[in-house]
């Protein structure tokens, strides 16, 4: 089976990407504490460089944009390594 037949045959896979943001740490008090419409601050601004993953694996970068209230990412490279 040549290499593209091989690609073809997963190419409707469903992937989970995860857009990693930032990371915080709060208190047990804090955690208990949250509800629905609380907000957990992040240090991050639109323009920010941020990485995305499937699975642990980090498949590309991007920046963040907001465009009409809405957040996004806007991809800037993709990890080659294979």
């Amino acid at each position: 089976m040549t290499s593209e037949a091989n690609t073809n045959m997963w190419i409707d896979v469903p992937l989970e990407i995860l857009v990693r943001l930032d990371q915080r740490s709060l208190s047990l008090r804090k955690v208990l504490a949250l509800q629905a419409g609380s907000v957990i601050t992040m240090p991050r601004l639109a323009g920010e460089n941020i990485d995305l993953l499937v699975g642990d694996e980090p498949i590309a970068n991007g920046e963040i944009v907001i465009i009409e209230n809405i957040m996004g990412v806007r991809l800037t490279a993709f990890n080659t390594r294979r």
